[in-house]
């Protein structure tokens, strides 16, 4: 637990990480290498002694400040961002989706982390995205169906984290967002770009009534758009709590559009049963810092944790941040840490989910030893453990898409909001209700319950929360205090941008700003991903003597980060997105 924190010493670097070395400059002497990677212009950084905030618009960032001057929590600031986010940006999140919150008391030196993720319907069954031959539906049919959307949960935990850490009323924290609703905003580029690619919006007629002008065009960056149906909305939630969303007219509407084909798919009773939890934090150790995050139902945190487990057996410090050594040691610790995430994580109130064995330092050492210097292991395969429950779960891969929101959000106390939010893909469910979206968040189950006589962990089952990406992090120094908190957007890719930040933090000195910016090259037990257009490009011969398959994509990542150093703190917001960090 994070408020009994303990130093933690750095490894010491390992006869394998000097076999490493060598084999990788023998395997690598075959073929000319390019110059290394360079970083991107860093992100620019806010720095205050007071408080601190970031977020992924500047609209949301100005919410959360207002509300700090006025003697607001961390927890009340978050909750006035989270709301003008589902108006400037409701492609990545929304009161219609879900949250992950991790939440620092820096007066009981407490951490708390709060799930607030969507769950299955009673009604859902293993063969929910399943057709009649048995075989799964095309993604896109099931996520653009009533299927696909899983009850709310943020609105819920947002709720709960206030009646515990909020200092403001409630009712106060949507004002922002309403007058911002009734007045109007200029369509940000992130949504403006995010119409433009989209393809299904207009089969929703609020949607289509909304997002697009009377020719039929989607808005373009700059046009004035105002939401007098979300205002609405925020006020009942504002005057009535959570109830006036899990209940009454807004529950009714939601339920209109989820069963709108006449399939009784969601009911009253699941809205009104719909609990947020608290759950206790998942940390481990890195060099002389503990790491935390959540535990499942995502598997963001656990994944984290493996992955720099694994390289706590390494001493990366001397390496060149940007050079081939480096990057091959990252992408093989985090081919494993995938590899057990797909096989073993899921919501554990009901799947045996082996943490406490995942976390074992002793077994991170041995899936260490499983990296070679002169050749990638390809494929990792999940580690194995002793309870047969578990060993029946079988792996799954699931496409997940790239959307989510995050917050870094620290008060005048010393308190500090990291969550992550999500409405799963790029305006979720596509399916606009009262002015908000829905998700589509049950798509992130496993379409198939079971693979070759073997059960899935993240099968579809009634009341269950799907398995997550996000990763909401703090991390403490040997002291106990905070040092870094941060996280991102981006689908399954979440767990390496966070993994890849607090490295170049962490080993190697980089800013808050330059980490957010760096060239992304990640890999999650498949192709090693580079980001297109940046210089990490000039890896690829380097990586491919290696025998990774090199695939270059878009990774946009969507880094929030406040590092404490010094008794300041040093904000910055990914220059990927529209997001800005502002300390006061």
């Amino acid at each position: 637990m994070a408020d009994d924190l303990r130093p933690f010493k750095t490894a010491p670097g390992r006869t394998l990480l000097t076999v490493l070395l060598l084999s990788l400059a023998a395997g690598c002497a075959s073929a000319p290498v390019p110059p290394p990677a360079q970083s991107l212009p860093a992100a620019p950084e806010a720095t205050s002694a007071q408080f601190m905030v970031a977020t992924a618009d500047p609209a949301a960032s100005e919410a959360a400040v207002a509300i700090l001057r006025k003697g607001g929590s961390a927890v009340d600031a978050a909750v006035a961002a989270q709301a003008v986010l589902g108006l400037v940006e409701p492609q990545s999140s929304g009161i219609g989706g879900g949250a992950f919150l991790l939440h620092w008391d820096a007066g009981t030196r407490k951490l708390s982390t709060f799930d607030g993720r969507e769950t299955a319907p009673r009604s859902a069954q293993p063969n929910l995205f399943l057709d009649e031959d048995g075989k799964p539906l095309d993604f896109m049919a099931a996520a653009l169906s009533g299927k696909s959307v899983g009850v709310p949960g943020a609105v819920r935990m947002l709720e709960l984290a206030h009646r515990r850490d909020g200092r403001l009323p409630w009712a106060d924290l949507f004002q922002p967002a309403i007058d911002l609703a009734d007045k109007g905003f200029a369509v940000p580029p992130a949504l403006a770009a995010a119409l433009a690619r989209d393809q299904d919006l207009t089969r929703d007629p609020e949607a289509r009534a909304y997002f697009y002008d009377p020719a039929g065009k989607p808005w373009p960056a700059g046009a004035i758009l105002r939401n007098p149906a979300y205002a609405e909305t925020l006020r009942a939630v504002a005057a009535g709590g959570a109830d006036a969303f899990y209940r009454g007219p807004i529950a009714q509407a939601i339920l209109a559009e989820v069963n709108d084909d006449g399939t009784q798919r969601m009911t009253a009773e699941d809205l009104a049963a719909y609990r947020a939890r608290e759950r206790a934090p998942l940390c481990g150790p890195y060099r002389v810092y503990e790491v935390c995050s959540m535990g499942p139902p995502t598997s963001g945190g656990l994944a984290l944790l493996q992955i720099l487990g694994i390289l706590q057996n390494f001493d990366l410090a001397p390496l060149d941040p940007d050079g081939a050594p480096a990057i091959h040691l990252i992408a093989e610790a985090s081919r494993l840490g995938f590899a057990d995430r797909d096989r073993y994580v899921g919501d554990s109130d009901f799947v045996r989910v082996p943490v406490v064995q995942m976390m074992d330092a002793g077994y991170l050492k041995a899936r260490a030893g499983q990296i070679r210097g002169d050749r990638t292991i390809g494929e990792a395969r999940p580690g194995k453990f002793s309870d047969p429950l578990i060993v029946a779960q079988a792996s799954q891969r699931q496409f997940e898409p790239a959307s989510t929101s995050h917050i870094v959000i620290v008060d005048s106390a010393g308190d500090i909001v990291s969550m992550t939010s999500s409405v799963e893909m790029a305006f979720g469910s596509h399916r606009v209700v009262k002015g908000f979206l829905l998700n589509n968040q049950l798509t992130d189950f496993s379409f198939l319950p079971a693979s070759e006589g073997r059960l899935t962990a993240n099968r579809v089952q009634a009341g269950k929360r799907p398995r997550s990406s996000m990763t909401p992090a703090i991390v403490f120094d040997r002291a106990g205090n905070p040092a870094f908190a941060l996280g991102s957007p981006g689908g399954p890719n979440i767990i390496g941008y966070v993994a890849q930040a607090l490295i170049q933090m962490v080993d190697w000195g980089r800013s808050p700003g330059a980490a957010a910016a760096a060239p992304h090259v990640l890999n999650r037990n498949g192709p090693t991903l580079i980001e297109a257009g940046t210089r990490a490009l000039d890896l690829r011969a380097a990586l491919e003597a290696l025998g990774h398959t090199v695939d270059e994509r878009e990774l946009r990542s969507g880094l929030n980060i406040v590092q404490f150093k010094n008794g300041r703190m040093i904000g910055a917001s990914d220059p990927r997105r529209d997001g800005i960090a502002r300390g006061g």
